[in-house]
């Protein structure tokens, strides 16, 4: 059963029914809307298992609704004084149509949560731990269960569940909740299709918040290896986007994926919980997701072993990490440490730097400024980059692509660890297929993306037709490259405006708005380095 308009319009009801009974936060209503999508799929994905475990040579798996249940709430007991009940009553088509008001309430916060917490406990990553029902008021808990009854989801396969998931991430429209980690999905397909992670590969996003890119580099692998028969095409936010079933992948390389492929981490719980959630409804639970700050905490080698990450790095990170904020500097772990900065991009860039493995691939979201940046950590990263790896691209997306989040102006970077950069491709888009308003969830026709993914990946035949150009005249393609020495010689500056082809036949005049963006992100940098020297001084003088 594919993801419908009906399915979209009841999660839409459920939304608008939750802000009206008084639960006005986006993101806690997202999550508590989920942890109840999961208690109702639960049950189906459990009699899958016990299906599949009947079949000659598979895995022994017994029903998690077998045997008894220890009562957390003596209320809650089904006869007077009886301290159990049969695990039966735990499954969502026992409680969701039998319970109403305080009954199912009490049954839900007491006896369901700790259920699937239980089971959650014995996963790779616990999802559940700390999770609790917030959704408290008689009436409205038993409207919300009812109106999830009336959409069948046990009737929907795995991507629909996710795409399910996906939808409810979406209504979110308040910066400051969840705008801080959800990048447009149709961001991220772009980017995953740059950086191209394959079967084999590890893949790891630090700042992993909803698991968006861990998703996007799945569908792409997925896609990758399905026959003709085995790819459909689905409505993504109002666009086309082609599906892959995988079903050409091996047995053991569905079980590699599965076990041994992705891996992220986020410093928040909440996104841990919506990360892990996102994953296990799309059948991948077996997905580590570790709450950590990548900045303030490291691993060593055992430590690594011990959670299952690779010992030498990844072979592929893709990432939106957060921006324009700052660390205390003695918080911060040396090895990510770039000049004297706190800016969290910096850091985070140097950090994926040392996660990856030789010759691994990175395609990261960063701020404009981090391109073109004055500062000395800046320029110090910037020349890292270039002279110690081989950075292959720069996307520059168009202003408003985050909105309604952020307006920040953002580029895509593509690099390799190792090497030494000869030149760089820089791409250019004007248009990313939505209308670029206060929203940005409009579809359009006009979309550079996919042309310039072309261009990427046909970059070595528009490398010889480059060097035959003549830039004397006009030059109207949305790509271009500039060559290392031109690079060093403007203090490593990698903005794409910055190497833009320019000649007196066809001047393209810069957005006053995207100028004074720049310009408000020098002054930050700025002030940054004023607010730092002004603690080295102070720490300087005596008392």
């Amino acid at each position: 059963m594919p993801m419908t308009p009906e399915l979209r319009h009841g999660i839409d009801r459920i939304r608008d029914y939750l802000f009206g009974g008084g639960y006005p936060n986006p993101a806690q209503n997202a999550e508590q809307l989920s942890f109840l999508i999961y208690f109702y799929m639960y049950e189906a994905a459990d009699a899958a298992r016990v299906r599949a475990a009947q079949r000659p040579g598979a895995t022994e798996y017994d029903s998690a609704y077998e045997g008894e249940w220890t009562l957390c709430d003596p209320r809650n007991a089904r006869e007077p004084g009886a301290a159990t009940v049969s695990r039966e009553l735990l499954r969502w088509s026992s409680w969701a149509h039998a319970l109403n008001g305080e009954r199912l309430v009490n049954w839900v916060r007491e006896e369901v949560f700790a259920f699937h917490a239980g089971i959650a406990a014995d996963g790779v990553t616990n999802f559940m731990d700390g999770a609790r029902l917030v959704i408290d008021e008689p009436t409205v808990l038993t409207q919300v269960v009812s109106q999830l009854n009336d959409l069948h989801l046990d009737r929907v396969d795995a991507d629909t569940k996710g795409d399910l998931f996906e939808h409810v991430l979406r209504q979110i429209r308040q910066a400051g909740e969840l705008g801080q980690f959800r990048t447009p999905r149709h961001v991220i397909r772009a980017l995953v299709r740059l950086v191209d992670p394959r079967i084999g590969e590890t893949i790891y996003d630090p700042a992993a918040g909803t698991a968006g890119f861990l998703v996007g580099a799945w569908d792409h692998i997925r896609l990758a290896n399905s026959s003709p028969d085995g790819i459909e095409e689905i409505d993504a936010e109002g666009k086309n986007v082609q599906r892959g079933l995988g079903d050409t992948l091996s047995r053991d390389a569905v079980k590699q994926l599965h076990e041994a492929t992705f891996y992220g981490a986020d410093v928040d719980p909440q996104m841990v919980r919506l990360a892990a959630m996102n994953l296990t409804l799309r059948g991948l639970d077996r997905v580590r997701i570790l709450r950590r700050d990548a900045l303030t905490r490291s691993l060593d080698r055992a430590a690594k072993s011990e959670l299952g990450f690779p010992a030498r790095g990844f072979d592929v990170i893709l990432a939106n990490p957060p921006f324009s904020g700052r660390l205390d500097r003695d918080r911060i772990v040396e090895d990510v440490k770039i000049g004297r900065t706190a800016q969290t991009e910096l850091l985070f860039l140097q950090y994926m730097l040392n996660h990856l493995k030789e010759g691994g691939r990175c395609g990261v979201v960063v701020p404009e400024g981090v391109l073109f940046g004055s500062s000395g950590a800046h320029k110090e990263l910037r020349r890292k980059l270039i002279e110690n790896n081989t950075v292959e691209a720069v996307l520059s997306l168009p202003g408003g692509v985050f909105n309604p989040y952020s307006g920040v102006k953002t580029s895509v970077l593509v690099f390799r660890k190792g090497g030494a950069t000869e030149r760089v491709m820089f791409l250019h888009a004007d248009n990313d297929g939505f209308k670029l308003d206060a929203n940005h969830d409009q579809p359009i026709k006009e979309d550079d993306l996919p042309g310039l993914i072309e261009a990427f990946h046909d970059r070595k035949a528009r490398w010889a037709a480059w060097r035959e150009s003549d830039l004397d005249k006009d030059w109207t393609e949305k790509w271009w490259f500039a060559e290392a020495d031109v690079i060093r010689a403007s203090d490593f500056n990698l903005s794409a405006n910055r190497h833009r082809p320019q000649n007196i036949a066809n001047t393209e005049h810069r957005d006053p708005l995207e100028i004074l963006k720049e310009l408000r992100s020098i002054e930050t940098e700025i002030l940054g380095e004023i607010d730092l020297l002004v603690d080295a001084v102070q720490k300087a003088v005596p008392e």
